[in-house]
C-alpha cells in the first residue's frame, strides 16, 4: 500500500542510460517511489493509464509516439504532473503550452534536477490539500452546520438533506499551510484568477485555492458577489467607491484599499449595488 505522502513516479525515456540517471537522482529521496519505467511512447501510455502515477519524467522524442502524443492521448482527469526531459530545446515552448511543470534540457546538473523536483513536490502537495479541502467541504455541506440544520427544519426538511438549487455555500474550504480553513463567504473581499487557481483575499489575508474562476463564481451568490473582470470577482458589500480613470476606465475601490479595474463588458453589473 502506498504511504499517504508518497509520490509515485514513472520514468519514460528511450535511452536506458537516461532512465538510470534519473533513477539514481531519485534513489535517496524518501518521498519518491519509482512505480515503473518505459522506453517508448505506447509503453508509457499503457503504464500511465494502468498505474495512474503522480509524476512522470517524460522524454519528448521516442519511437512510435512522442511525449506530446502520450499526453494528448490521456483524458484531462488522468494527466499526471509532467517534467519533460529531452536533449532538444526547440520543444520548450510547446511543453509549457501543454502545462508541463518543468523542462529539463540534457545534459542537466543535479541542482537543476532537484529544483524541478521541488517544484513538482510543491505542486502535488497543494493539489492533494486542495482535494482534501473539497472532500471536507462536501462532507460539511452534507451534514450541514447548526445554522443550516435549523434552516432545514424550518423548511420542513432534515439536517443533511440536499439544499435547494438556489442556495449557495456559506463557507469555502481553503488550504492555509498545513491547515484547512473554513472561510465564511461573508469574509471574502475579492477573488482573483491565478492560472489554474484563484487567490482569495479576506480580512487582510490571501489564500491560494485550486479551482477555476468560473467554478468559484458558480458557487457564490450573485446578489453578494459580482464579476468585474475575467480575472476578478468582488464582494459587493466591500465596494467603497467607483472611480473613473481617464476617459473610459472604471476602477472599483474596496474597503481594504484594493483598486481593481472594471472590464467594459462588466460595467453594467455595477449600475445597482446592493
Amino acid at each position: 500500500m502506498d504511504s499517504p505522502g508518497e509520490i509515485r513516479a514513472v520514468i519514460v525515456d528511450d535511452e536506458p542510460l537516461a532512465r538510470e540517471g534519473i533513477r539514481l537522482l531519485l534513489a535517496d529521496d524518501p518521498e519518491i517511489a519509482i512505480a515503473a519505467e518505459s522506453g517508448d511512447g505506447p509503453g508509457a501510455l499503457e503504464t500511465i493509464r494502468r498505474l495512474r502515477p503522480d509524476l512522470v519524467f517524460l522524454d519528448v522524442q521516442m519511437p512510435e509516439m512522442n511525449g506530446f502524443e502520450v499526453m494528448a492521448s490521456l483524458p484531462p482527469g488522468e494527466l499526471p504532473a509532467v517534467i519533460f526531459v529531452t536533449a532538444f530545446d526547440r520543444y520548450a515552448l510547446r511543453a509549457f503550452e501543454v502545462h508541463a511543470l518543468d523542462y529539463l534540457l540534457k545534459p542537466f546538473d543535479d541542482d537543476r534536477f532537484h529544483d524541478a523536483l521541488r517544484r513538482a513536490k510543491s505542486h502535488l502537495r497543494l493539489s492533494r490539500m486542495s482535494d482534501l479541502s473539497q472532500r471536507l467541504l462536501s462532507l460539511l455541506q452534507s451534514y450541514g452546520d447548526p445554522a443550516a440544520a435549523a434552516a432545514a427544519r424550518a423548511r420542513g426538511g432534515t439536517p443533511g438533506s440536499e439544499p435547494p438549487a438556489a442556495e449557495h455555500p456559506r463557507r469555502l474550504a481553503i488550504k492555509d499551510g498545513c491547515r484547512v480553513v473554513f472561510l465564511s463567504v461573508e469574509e471574502i473581499d475579492w477573488i482573483e484568477a491565478a492560472d489554474y487557481y484563484v487567490q482569495i483575499h479576506a480580512g487582510g489575508k490571501s489564500y491560494l485555492h485550486r479551482e477555476t474562476m468560473n467554478s468559484v463564481e458558480g458557487k457564490l451568490d450573485p446578489a453578494r458577489f459580482v464579476r468585474i473582470h475575467r480575472s476578478a470577482i468582488v464582494n459587493r458589500d466591500r465596494i467603497k467607491e467607483l472611480r473613473t480613470q481617464g476617459r473610459r476606465d472604471t476602477i472599483v475601490v474596496l474597503a481594504g484599499g484594493a483598486e481593481l479595474k472594471v472590464a467594459r463588458s462588466h460595467r453594467e453589473k455595477l449600475t445597482v449595488l446592493r
